[in-house]
């Protein structure tokens, strides 16, 4: 397809104007920041600190954290969840002990200490903040959809 010369220079003159609308316009989900610019970041919630064991949305779901991790330390050297969740302190720290599957390698075979497949909590765990919703959504419970009555 080929170009006419008039179209070419009517292209030449639009698209600087169109650059500039887009620059000024701005985003519902950024505020008043004009989309070319970086806003403040917003503050985030207070973290969850209850303590309390949360029910799960479906099997195998991990158990979320109930408690503040903010100064954790989870690196190659130091986990500082395992000082409390680690089979050997679970008496004095009153916590639930890491899921025996923490204990399988690759292979099924059981170690005596926690793999280094699961040794980062944090992949798979979260801590939870009191926030609302971003996007509504629909979503039902394993419970609810085996037994429709449950959910009510």
């Amino acid at each position: 397809m080929k170009l006419r010369p008039l179209t070419l220079l009517l292209l030449a003159l639009l698209m600087p104007a169109g650059f500039v609308f887009a620059a000024a316009g701005t985003d519902a989900l950024r505020g008043a920041t004009p989309i070319p610019q970086q806003g403040p970041a917003p503050v985030l919630a207070p973290e969850r600190n209850t303590d309390q064991r949360e029910v799960r949305n479906y099997p195998e779901q991990p158990p979320v954290i109930p408690h503040k991790i903010e100064d954790y330390t989870i690196d190659l050297r130091s986990n500082k969840c395992l000082s409390c969740h680690a089979r050997a302190r679970t008496g004095e720290s009153q916590a639930p002990m890491v899921s025996i599957t923490h204990f399988m390698d690759r292979d099924g075979q059981f170690r005596a200490s926690v793999t280094p497949r699961r040794y980062f909590c944090t992949q798979c765990h979260v801590p939870q903040r009191d926030v609302s919703d971003l996007v509504k959504n629909g979503f039902v419970d394993s419970d609810s959809l085996i037994s429709p009555t449950k959910g009510k």
